[in-house]
C-alpha cells in the first residue's frame, strides 16, 4: 500500500481520515523524500542533455576558448576585493561616483555635439552677412571712386561690428549649450540612480524569497528529524526486545497452505462462541480488487486470504482473539472503548484499504492506526518499520513495545463483543 501511494504521488482522503497525525508526518516525509528523489533524477537528466549539447555546439563552431587567470607573487590566482584593501572607498561612493561620471560624459558628449550645430549655424549666417557687405562695399567703390577711403574705413568698421556680435552671439550659445549639458547631466543622474534604485528593490524582494524558502527547507528538515527520531526510537525499542526474547515468532503453522487449499471456518449457528472448527475444501484463486468498494468484496478478501493465515484467531488456537471485531466502524469503536482504561484496544476489518485497523483507548480520546496487510505480512502503515507473519505477531509484539515514541502506546487490555452474534460472524459464515 505504501508503495503505490508512492507510485501515484496521492493518497485517497479517506484513508488519509484515517491516520494520526503523527502517522500523516512520516507519510508526508516519504512522499516528500520521493518527490526530492525524482526532481534530482530530472536534474541529472537535464544537466547531462545540456553539457551533451554544449559538447556539440563547440565541435560544430571548431574553436577553442581558453581563460587565463593573472596570477600574483605567491603563484596562485590574483583576487581584489572592493572594499578590503587599504584605502578602498565603500561601494555606495564608488556606486554614487560612477553614475555621477557616466552622467557628466553622457551630457558632455552631448553638449559637443549640439555646440557643432550650434557653431556651423552661426558661421554660416555671418559669413553669408560678411560676403554680401562685401558685395556692397565693392559696387560702391566702382561707382564712387572718391568714397574709396571712406568706403574701406566704414568696411572695417563694419567688420568690426560683425565680428563684435559673432562673438556676443557665440557667447549666447556656449552658456545656452552649458545650461543644457548641466540640466541633460541632472536628468541621467536622476534616470540611473531610479534604475538603481529598483534594482536595490528587486534584491529586496528576491532575499525576502530567499528568506521563505530557507525557511520552508527549515521546516521540512524540522518534520524529517521527527520522522527520522520516531524510526530511530521505534528501532532501538524493537531491537531492545528482540534482545530480550520478547517478540513474537513467526508463524510456522501454515507451511504448505495455498490459496487454492485453506482452511474454512465456520461459527456453529447455534452456540456462537470463539471456538471455530477448520476443514479445508479446494477454492479457486480470485483476482483482488485496487481497494475494497463493498462489504461483500471485504469478506469475500477476508475468506479467500486472511482465513488461511490465520487473521483474528488466537496462537495455536482455533479460537477467535478476544481482540478482533469484523467490518465496523471508526464510530461504532469508539462506542466500544469509551468506558475502558487506558491501553484499551480492538482490530477491526478495514473499510479503507486491505488490511485492518486497531483502535485505541488513550486517556484523552482515542487513536486509529491502519494495519497494511496486502502483502505477504503485517505492518502499521507509516508508523511501524518492522513486518510481522502474522496479525497475532504484532499484537503481541506491542503488548511489549511501545507503537510510537510520541505517545507511547501500550496494548493492555483487549476490547471484546458486546452482540450476539459477534460482529465478526459474517467473515466465518
Amino acid at each position: 500500500m505504501l508503495q503505490q501511494i508512492l507510485r501515484d504521488m496521492y493518497i485517497d482522503p479517506e484513508l488519509l481520515a484515517e491516520l494520526n497525525e503523527e502517522q500523516k508526518h512520516i507519510l508526508f516525509y516519504k512522499m516528500r523524500e520521493e518527490q526530492l528523489r525524482r526532481w534530482r533524477e530530472r536534474e541529472d537528466k537535464e544537466q547531462r542533455e545540456e553539457a551533451a549539447l554544449k559538447r556539440t555546439m563547440r565541435l560544430k563552431q571548431g574553436n577553442d576558448k581558453h581563460v587565463q587567470w593573472l596570477h600574483g607573487s605567491d603563484g596562485e590566482i590574483w583576487v581584489w576585493i572592493m572594499g578590503d584593501s587599504p584605502g578602498d572607498k565603500p561601494y555606495e561612493q564608488i556606486s554614487e561616483e560612477l553614475i555621477a561620471e557616466r552622467a557628466r560624459q553622457q551630457a558632455q558628449k552631448e553638449a559637443e555635439e549640439l555646440w557643432k550645430q550650434k557653431e556651423a549655424e552661426i558661421t554660416k549666417k555671418f559669413r553669408d552677412a560678411m560676403a554680401k557687405e562685401k558685395a556692397k562695399t565693392v559696387a560702391e567703390k566702382w561707382k564712387i571712386e572718391t568714397e574709396d577711403r571712406k568706403a574701406k574705413l566704414m568696411e572695417e568698421k563694419i567688420q568690426e561690428e560683425l565680428k563684435k556680435r559673432e562673438e556676443e552671439e557665440r557667447q549666447r550659445g556656449e552658456e545656452q549649450i552649458r545650461q543644457q549639458e548641466e540640466l541633460r547631466a541632472k536628468e541621467l543622474y536622476l534616470s540611473l540612480k531610479q534604475a538603481q534604485q529598483h534594482s536595490q528593490h528587486n534584491e529586496h524582494e528576491d532575499e525576502e524569497w530567499k528568506e521563505q524558502l530557507r525557511r520552508s527547507k527549515a521546516a521540512d528538515e524540522e518534520r524529517s528529524h521527527k520522522a527520522r527520531r520516531a524510526r530511530d526510537e521505534y528501532r532501538r525499542q524493537s531491537l531492545r526486545a528482540i534482545q530480550k526474547g520478547k517478540v513474537a515468532g513467526l508463524s510456522n503453522l501454515f507451511k504448505g497452505t495455498s490459496l487454492n487449499n485453506e482452511p474454512v471456518i465456520k461459527l456453529n449457528s447455534n452456540n456462537p462462541s470463539p471456538l471455530m472448527t477448520l476443514t479445508a475444501p479446494a477454492r479457486k484463486a480470485w483476482e483482488r480488487p485496487s481497494r475494497p468498494n463493498s462489504r461483500e468484496i471485504l469478506i469475500h478478501w477476508f475468506k479467500e486470504e486472511q482465513l488461511p493465515r490465520r487473521a483474528g484467531f488466537e496462537r495455536n488456537t482455533c479460537a477467535v482473539a478476544p481482540w478482533f471485531h469484523g467490518i465496523i466502524s471508526r464510530q461504532e469503536a469508539e462506542e466500544l472503548l469509551m468506558n475502558k482504561s487506558e491501553g484499551a484496544f480492538l482490530v477491526r476489518v478495514s473499510e479503507k484499504i486491505w488490511g485492518y485497523a486497531l483502535s485505541y483507548r488513550q486517556r484523552s480520546g482515542f487513536k486509529h492506526f491502519l494495519v497494511d496487510a496486502s502483502g505477504d505480512f503485517y505492518s502499521f502503515l507509516g508508523v511501524d518499520p518492522n513486518r510481522h507473519a502474522t496479525l497475532t505477531d504484532l499484537i503481541d509484539f506491542h503488548k511489549e513495545e511501545i507503537i510510537t515514541s510520541s505517545g507511547g502506546e501500550l496494548l493492555l487490555e483487549p476490547c471484546g463483543q458486546r452482540k450476539n452474534p459477534p460482529d465478526y460472524s459474517s467473515l466465518f459464515e
